[in-house]
């Protein structure tokens, strides 16, 4: 389903935060509890479980004593300050291109930058966004807001209650968090609502029915979250009332992720879905509808369990995970097809291909204007974009210009909720466009449906001189013999000497692809001081669909790190570098991708960087949101799919008697994602074995690992500082630093 736009500023879309796994629900720090004796025997297993108490006083002294080292030694790098300064100067650049989000007649923007660290939440119309200069209104200004309030206030998203728009539920995250509490917020007035909707910090999930209804997803007390920490339950809270009187219309299993709802306001399209999601990938689907009688009901949607469902006016669209066969008609894994919603309803779905992949297409979302549907499509991990037209008999189709062999992105303008009394939207038909690739900064188009006229919008500068860089795809070939895409970006003259300083990314899990984007911090900080990037597109991602994703994952989880080893052989191989000057850097699901392939292949790098990091996948699921992933990785309590985990296990795998390169992990107090407690307990191990370890955690950010710009470029600085520090120096393989970390 594509993103409504309701939340956009934060950047994610609803698919994208489940995916991600930004749930809505749980304390911070929440740490599911074993038995008595089984406790006992985790601790004695593991003398590092206390560092997973998160704002534990012994924690965070662990915490500051291990900053100050790494900082110190860090920070006294030649590279650490012009870095610095150059990430700020881009992350502050009012040149940049400000992402927006349509409400009725504004466009909304969440605008960060050295003199406003928290943001100005702002707006302006279409017209004036698209001058050189746009004039902005501000809407909320998040530093005034935390200074008054004494609170770290980061700005988290909003809902906003159409046609009018005048009111919004506006959701504030405490240093980065997931969980945020919610406040209604007026945006003629602009102000906060006395006596209007307010929730408590939790991670909810909270949406307009009507002015005076609103269906809510949040911590109601003990019984009210699944195991996974999400909420089980969403209720109908009536203006005026209790929380705790909310009437509870759905409710989920204990088993299951999470409830979720999405509400469908447009004249004609009203619809309520309530969805059971029961992992990360399934789900069960119902309808609310009036019952025969009088009162409500909840009519389930016949759809397979693990195809992804959404609604595009009179047209349900259905996303295939998995070959879905229909009479003597098979749709394969990774389709998207339509059927009337109405046939939906009464069970009896015609469903019609839209997109049918290949081995080298794959579809990787959609958006709808009034009277087309906007397809965004990868070919070979380059974007395309395809425009689909009902003529009342079949659907026709037509490829649509995009600017280059880079990454497109498309997001209609049109709201559905403002077609009502004969009133169009003047904006039905209008999308912006998007295009960036490794080098080619990123310019915003303003586009119409039906036509390839376009207007250029806003273009972001160059951040590096990029005329003496080249980006080009490879391929390499993994274990199994799977070819394996990745983009190279370094100088045009490349010598093969196998000397070059190489920083090799990966992601390699939940379906999400790496695509081409413009190198903004990448380029300053590495590329354009000597360095090359590589950007690695492994099995587990999204990048040629459903079947590339579901390769790697569970029981075969193994095969993203083979995949990314591949890749670092090649480039040894084809002699852009060697061991002694090849770094890997990841994230998340990356920091378990690199920490796995630190521990199995440490001869191949001598520099880790591992962010915000899972690494102790015996306990993942107990830790914070960690359950929620038991479809992409497993479960460690069963016996046999524990056998398959603990073979990649960083934390389980690291040894005293093998040789690693220095690693840097870092990671966020305030991320109530992935725990904290995986990158202080894998630092703490490999201390304890004798490794030299470098680690720094920020206090504040989040999952993201930063709450503003000052921090992000402190943070990216200090990262980039150990890459030149172990790659750039031409120091033998894992050599220690002048000081231990």
């Amino acid at each position: 389903m594509p993103s409504s736009g309701r939340w956009r500023e934060r950047g994610t879309s609803r698919r994208q935060l489940l995916r991600a796994g930004a749930g809505l629900v749980l304390a911070h720090g929440l740490v599911k509890a074993l038995p008595a004796g089984a406790a006992t025997a985790a601790a004695a297993e593991d003398p590092h479980l206390w560092l997973e108490e998160v704002d534990g006083a012994a924690a965070l002294d662990w915490v500051r004593e291990r900053n100050a080292l790494s900082q110190a030694l860090l920070q006294a790098r030649p590279e650490y300050a012009p870095t610095r300064d150059a990430l700020r100067a881009v992350l502050d650049s009012k040149d940049r291109i400000p992402a927006v989000t349509r409400r009725g007649a504004h466009l909304y923007n969440l605008w960060q930058d050295g003199s406003h660290r928290r943001g100005l939440w702002r707006r302006t119309t279409l017209e004036e966004f698209a001058r050189p200069a746009p004039a902005w209104e501000t809407v909320l200004d998040l530093d005034a807001l935390a200074r008054s309030e004494g609170e770290n206030w980061v700005f988290a998203g909003a809902e906003a209650l159409g046609p009018d728009h005048r009111r919004c539920l506006l959701a504030l995250s405490r240093g980065g968090a997931d969980a945020h509490v919610v406040r209604e917020f007026d945006l003629v007035e602009k102000r906060f609502v006395a006596d209007g909707y307010a929730l408590p910090e939790a991670k909810s999930s909270v949406h307009w029915l009507d002015a005076d209804t609103v269906l809510v997803g949040t911590d109601f007390g003990p019984g009210s979250l699944t195991d996974s920490g999400y909420p089980r339950t969403i209720r109908r809270w009536r203006r005026g009332t209790p929380l705790a009187q909310a009437e509870t219309l759905f409710e989920a299993e204990r088993g299951d992720v999470s409830a979720r709802v999405d509400v469908e306001r447009a004249p004609g399209e009203e619809r309520v879905v309530f969805t059971r999601g029961l992992d990360f990938y399934r789900s069960r689907d119902y309808l609310l509808e009036p019952a025969p009688g009088g009162g409500e009901r909840l009519v389930e949607i016949d759809k397979p369990q693990d195809a992804e469902l959404g609604f595009a006016g009179p047209w349900a669209l259905l996303t295939l995970r998995s070959e879905l066969r229909q009479g003597a008609r098979r749709h394969a894994a990774g389709a998207l097809l339509a059927a009337r919603a109405d046939a939906l309803r009464a069970g009896r779905p015609d469903w019609q291909p839209l997109f049918e992949p290949s081995a080298t297409r794959s579809l990787q979302g959609w958006t709808r204007c009034r009277s087309h549907l906007l397809l965004s499509v990868l070919e070979d991990v380059t974007g395309r974009v395809e425009e689909l037209r009902w003529d009342g008999a079949a659907w026709r189709r037509r490829a649509v210009a995009v600017p280059g062999a880079g990454s497109v992105g498309v997001a209609a303008l049109f709201d559905p909720e403002l077609e009502r009394d004969g009133r169009t939207d003047p904006l039905g038909d209008a999308y912006l466009l998007s295009y960036a690739d490794f080098l080619t900064p990123d310019t915003l188009l303003l586009g119409r449906a039906g036509g390839d006229e376009r207007e250029l919008l806003k273009r972001r500068p160059a951040f590096f001189d990029a005329s003496g860089l080249r980006a080009e795809q490879r391929f390499a070939t993994s274990r199994d013999g799977t070819r394996v895409p990745y983009f190279l970006v370094g100088p045009k003259d490349l010598a093969p000497d196998g000397d070059h300083p190489t920083l090799l990314y990966g992601y390699g899990g939940f379906e999400v692809s790496l695509l081409p984007s413009y190198l903004a911090a990448v380029g300053p900080a590495w590329v354009a001081r000597g360095g090359v990037y590589v950007l690695a597109n492994l099995r587990g991602g999204g990048e040629y669909g459903p079947p590339w994703h579901q390769a790697a994952i569970r029981a075969h989880k193994q095969r993203s790190v083979d995949d990314f080893a591949a890749v670092a052989e090649d480039l040894v191989a084809r002699r852009v570098t060697r061991p002694a000057r090849l770094g890997i850097m990841g994230g998340s699901n990356g920091g378990l991708l690199v920490g796995a392939t630190l521990v199995q292949r440490p001869e191949l790098f001598n520099a880790v960087v591992c962010k915000v990091p899972l690494l102790d996948m015996r306990r993942y699921h107990r830790l914070l949101a960690g359950a929620s992933w038991m479809a992409e990785y497993g479960d460690p309590d069963r016996p046999e799919q524990w056998a398959w985990i603990a073979r990649y296990s960083p934390y389980q795998n690291v040894r005293a008697d093998r040789s690693y390169p220095v690693v840097l992990f870092t990671t966020s107090t305030r991320d109530d994602r992935v725990h904290p407690g995986h990158a202080r307990k894998m630092a703490a191990r490999m201390a304890a074995q004798g490794h030299t370890v470098l680690y720094y955690e920020n206090i504040e950010g989040g999952h993201g690992g930063a709450a503003d710009n000052a921090q992000r470029a402190h943070l990216q600085a200090l990262e980039y500082a150990y890459l030149w520090r172990q790659l750039g120096d031409a120091s033998p393989a894992h050599a220690p630093p002048a000081a231990p970390g």
